[in-house]
């Protein structure tokens, strides 16, 4: 038997019940099957587990379904954890992971990611993406993980309802929806039922393909975005060449233990 340090965490938020909820453990005694139990024990979008070896963290990332390749919101999480429980006298933790080295560091009130750039590349908009999705993007776009559609209307944002068992079809993580904004750069919303997590509500790692379009749309490379989702979140977007840095706040909501 095991006991567990467990933490939830709400990520790209300063308030409870906002944001996106990730789990958090740092443990280096599970295996990769009990990692995805307590994923799917847990429900939650996201949990990270983080495997700490001579000061070094690897981090992975298990939605209910299926472990993932790159999470924003949980790795924010696992952060969070660090400077507020295990270091407190750190401002910055390296994570290795599936997607490479991600450094994360705290200024001020904020934790800002360091990411990978998505390379997107255009694709054609045929009529069942239109049906899948149920409105015609005006641009549409395959990124490494996921499906990213531009829309001219960002009111339409809020009002899409994907066929998700549809988009379970297609060789991809997900769709992003995202538009322009008059309160934000840009606004968006990613479904990923394929995760079981039908829409997430804060996504990080779809950032790393939103920031560099809407960069390169806007002629900017700071943007303020909104994830547009009931919870919601708000995320500082800058493009750095090849990387993608991402600032958001998180807030503890719990602490406690898992016995296996």
């Amino acid at each position: 038997m095991i006991t567990l340090d467990f933490y939830q965490v709400d990520s790209f938020t300063n308030k409870l019940f906002q944001g996106n909820p990730a789990g958090v453990i740092f443990s280096s005694e599970l295996s990769d099957s009990h990692m995805q139990k307590i994923a799917l024990e847990n429900n939650l979008s996201e949990t990270a587990f983080i495997i700490s070896k001579d000061n070094q963290f690897f981090i992975k990332w298990f939605s209910p379904l299926m472990e993932i390749d790159l999470c924003g919101h949980a790795t924010l999480a696992a952060a969070h954890i660090y400077f507020t429980e295990i270091n407190t006298k750190a401002n910055h933790i390296d994570f290795d992971s599936k997607s490479g080295l991600l450094k994360v560091y705290k200024e001020d009130n904020f934790l800002y990611l360091n990411f990978p750039t998505d390379n997107i590349k255009k694709i054609n908009i045929d009529q069942p993406l239109i049906e899948m999705i149920g409105k015609k993007p005006t641009e549409a776009y395959k990124g490494r993980d996921d499906l990213m559609c531009i829309f001219d209307d960002e009111l339409c944002i809020e009002s899409i309802k994907p066929n998700l068992n549809v988009l379970k079809t297609y060789p991809v993580r997900g769709l992003i929806v995202s538009a322009k904004s008059s309160d934000y750069d840009f606004i968006s919303r990613c479904f990923f039922p394929i995760t079981g997590v039908d829409e997430d509500p804060v996504t990080g790692s779809a950032h790393t393909s939103l920031t560099p379009y809407w960069s390169n749309r806007l002629n900017k490379d700071t943007l303020f975005a909104k994830q547009v989702s009931a919870r919601g979140g708000e995320i500082k977007c800058k493009l750095d060449g090849d990387r993608v840095i991402l600032g958001g706040q998180a807030i503890t909501y719990m602490k406690g233990s898992i016995v296996i």
